[in-house]
């Protein structure tokens, strides 16, 4: 008998992928509007750079708390929704199975065999075959908190280094061009207009 190939489907990274991608997004806006409304109040570049790394440390904690409690909240009604079940599963299990074989009708099977798919499925697991063909809750799909709170702040934190590091110091170019400035007027007699272009270069590559 041929062995089925191996499938790698990708919805058992939807949960934390989600919130990788809100993490993400949400690093780049922010720290880009924190640095660009800095830098374009004459902040130093340095001073854009700590702006940035607060944005940083500041993002990752809300994303990672905002998602947290989000998908917390989910996981509560998902545990609700459990608890009912097992509730009905013991209360009234014909109602149930007759439940299930309905769902088993409605996607096609005649009335015997959906009977018969419901009885073998619920002696096997009930809980597990309510839940997943009731009420779509599966492993993969389950909430996930804590995994989604890492994924969104990682995510937060990586998307800071472009918008951050484009604000790195830029000590060094202003030294020099400073010091091209004071040579030249040292060297030769330079205009006012000239000195006042050459201190305005200077003062961009502090800023």
């Amino acid at each position: 008998m041929a062995r089925l190939h191996t499938e790698n489907h990708l919805l058992d990274r939807i949960g934390w992928l989600r919130a990788a991608v809100l993490g993400a997004n949400d690093g780049i806006v922010s720290t880009s509007s924190l640095v660009i409304g800095v830098a374009a109040a004459g902040a130093s570049s340095s001073a854009v750079m700590l702006t940035g790394t607060a944005g940083l440390v500041a993002g990752a904690m809300s994303m990672a708390a905002g998602e947290y409690v989000s998908v917390s909240s989910q996981a509560d009604a998902e545990s609700a929704d459990i608890a009912k079940e097992k509730a009905e599963l013991a209360t009234n299990p014909a109602f149930e199975r007759e439940e299930l074989t309905a769902i088993y009708q409605s996607r096609g099977l005649d009335r015997a065999l959906a009977e018969q798919v419901a009885d073998q499925l619920m002696a096997k697991d009930a809980l597990k075959a309510h839940l997943r063909d009731e009420l779509g809750l599966t492993e993969e799909m389950a909430a996930r908190p804590l995994q989604a709170a890492w994924a969104s702040a990682l995510a937060c934190g990586a998307s800071h280094a472009a918008p951050s590091g484009s604000a790195a110091p830029t000590e060094n170019a202003s030294a020099e061009a400073q010091a091209a400035c004071s040579g030249r007027a040292a060297i030769s007699s330079v205009s006012p207009n000239s000195s006042r272009r050459c201190a305005f270069k200077a003062s961009l590559a502090i800023n």
